[in-house]
């Protein structure tokens, strides 16, 4: 199949480079024309080090590439999704596949991404979901990975399945996208937060608690806006939030660090030189939890981390004094 994908950061290129080797023919789009020169001069992109864009993988700036495509998958920062997906509007021809591998919810209008790409093609194309834990540096590098496409129709989550898996790429399908891009969106806010932890020196007890009970939050959440429960417990939910909270491959993580050793928000963003989905996705999930009128204690704290300065220090101290209150009788719904 001939398939373009847009965006050409770490995760957008390795995804290109599994499709290129399943023998589709793949073009990687940049934002920047200055970057796919780059590209094409190197045959390197310098988010995923030492590993090389074969011949056969066309590079280009031109987003027309995309009209003459089977398959779009998408994978900007959240922030430009609706920008990208409001330009393919009037190129991309009706029915063509959407993957939509980027992971948060918009600022504003507190949609899915999925939502909003949706909304910016009038409907004409079925948008499939593609999410879990993942790592781009190791996906370049041919580890063994598994991932969920989910969609509301199940067909559809079927064709991006044939399209992606391979020998070390391993594709479940779903038919909830709802459950997973919450997943996708909020484990970049625990991870954020086990950061703080490591970086104020907590140890493997307070980032298990932390992410036992952020999981809770996004179950609830996720439940409450119609997804199932039983994919907080996957791939996408627990499986990702795994990989994010604990790996030096997140920069959800080390940006947690550097907030939580002491400095500012601000400075640690810009040390990491990359977007830090889950600043932004802190912000979303406390809106969407006020929205639902579900309780999420550890994303109102990062939330008043990354946006109001509170002291991470005291935040785990208001958190550890919170009422009693039991485990199992606690309702996802």
């Amino acid at each position: 199949m001939r398939i373009t994908v847009v965006g050409s950061g770490g995760w957008g290129t390795a995804l290109a480079l599994v499709l290129e080797e399943n023998g589709h023919d793949v073009t990687l789009w940049s934002h920047r024309p200055e970057k796919a020169e780059e590209l094409k001069r190197t045959r390197e992109n310098p988010m995923l080090k030492g590993v090389r864009l074969p011949e056969s993988l066309h590079l280009t700036a031109d987003l027309n590439a995309a009209g003459e495509s089977d398959v779009v998958v998408m994978v900007t920062p959240s922030y430009a999704v609706r920008e990208t997906a409001a330009k393919l509007r009037g190129i991309v021809k009706p029915g063509t596949a959407i993957v939509s591998a980027s992971k948060g919810i918009e600022r504003g209008s507190s949609l899915r991404l999925s939502q909003v790409i949706d909304q910016e093609l009038g409907g004409s194309c079925p948008v499939v979901v593609l999410s879990g834990p993942s790592h781009a540096e190791e996906v370049g590098r041919h580890i063994p990975t598994g991932v969920v496409a989910a969609a509301e129709r199940l067909e559809h989550a079927e064709l991006v399945q044939d399209l992606f898996m391979n020998p070390r790429f391993r594709v479940y399908t779903s038919n909830d996208p709802i459950g997973t891009e919450i997943c996708a969106a909020l484990k970049n806010v625990i991870a954020l937060c086990a950061g703080c932890t490591d970086g104020m020196g907590c140890g493997d007890n307070t980032k298990a608690l932390l992410m036992t009970r952020g999981l809770a939050e996004m179950a609830r959440l996720g439940v409450a806006l119609g997804g199932k429960k039983e994919t907080f417990t996957g791939l996408a939910g627990v499986g990702d939030l795994i990989v994010t909270c604990c790996s030096m491959h997140s920069r959800n993580r080390r940006c947690g660090i550097l907030i939580g050793q002491g400095k500012p928000v601000q400075q640690a963003l810009d040390e990491i030189g990359a977007v830090v989905e889950g600043y932004y996705a802190a912000a979303n999930a406390r809106t969407l939890a006020q929205k639902a009128g579900v309780e999420m204690p550890i994303a109102q704290a990062a939330y008043e981390v990354l946006y109001e300065g509170r002291d991470p220090k005291l935040v785990v101290i208001d958190l550890m004094g919170r009422a009693k209150r039991s485990e199992l009788e606690e309702s996802w719904s």
